[in-house]
């Protein structure tokens, strides 16, 4: 069985590559060129028909949404690897709340921060009255995820991965903003967590592949990736 992940350096797809690394399954990868705005074509939308990125090839045809194919794929492939609680563990409905609070919660919050014309208009005066806002929103997340988020003891979990990638992102973007507001020397659990992950061999073979540079999570610069764009 192989994968194709349909990707952009330091995006979504970053988190599925962890996972495919992780559970350590043969997969290709498929560049989505975001400087030419590859993802909204029709080539594209026919895997994903959101136009966002990542998307999943797999036998049983494409699939899309981040923590979709990152649950899927820990679901499907725990003979080795247990990167998710089995659906009767005691721990799935606290897995299960985690993992979609940072994609329905965090991640959705972020893209608004990354993009805040989407909420406010073209307005910039608006736009950076949504983005004081969403600082301010992301900011009490992060506390919460740092008092009360679960220490996994042994393998990662899914939303262990996706919650690494998302410390990176508000360090670097939007690349034209003042990001003083995120320290990530604030919340030490945290912190802890994406020095953990940096170190193990998914996150080393995500480095090689998409420049990401020695400290990608704990202390993150913008990627360098051999292909395509970030932005």
């Amino acid at each position: 069985m192989s994968y194709v992940l349909h990707y952009a350096p330091d995006n979504a797809s970053l988190v599925v590559r962890l996972v495919l690394e992780e559970l350590r399954l043969p997969y290709r990868t498929a560049l989505v060129d975001r400087s030419v705005s590859a993802q909204r074509g029709a080539d594209y939308r026919r895997v994903n028909p959101v136009g966002r990125i990542p998307a999943l090839e797999t036998p049983d045809g494409p699939m899309f949404e981040t923590a979709a194919i990152c649950l899927w794929l820990a679901d499907r492939h725990r003979d080795a690897v247990h990167l998710s609680p089995e659906a009767t563990d005691p721990a799935r409905g606290s897995f299960l709340s985690w993992l979609f609070f940072l994609s329905n919660s965090v991640h959705a919050e972020m893209r608004n921060l990354f993009y805040p014309h989407l909420v406010a208009g073209p307005d910039p005066d608006q736009q950076a009255v949504a983005s004081q806002q969403i600082q301010t929103s992301l900011t009490a997340h992060f506390d919460i995820l740092n008092r009360l988020y679960p220490r996994t003891e042994h393998s990662p979990s899914i939303s262990d991965l996706y919650l690494a990638v998302l410390l990176r992102w508000p360090a670097l973007y939007p690349v034209a903003a003042d990001q003083g507001w995120f320290d990530l020397a604030r919340w030490p659990n945290l912190h802890a967590l994406a020095q953990r992950t940096e170190m193990r061999d998914s996150a080393l073979a995500a480095v090689r592949a998409e420049g990401l540079g020695p400290t990608p999570f704990s202390n993150p610069h913008p990627a360098t990736p051999p292909e395509g764009s970030a932005l």
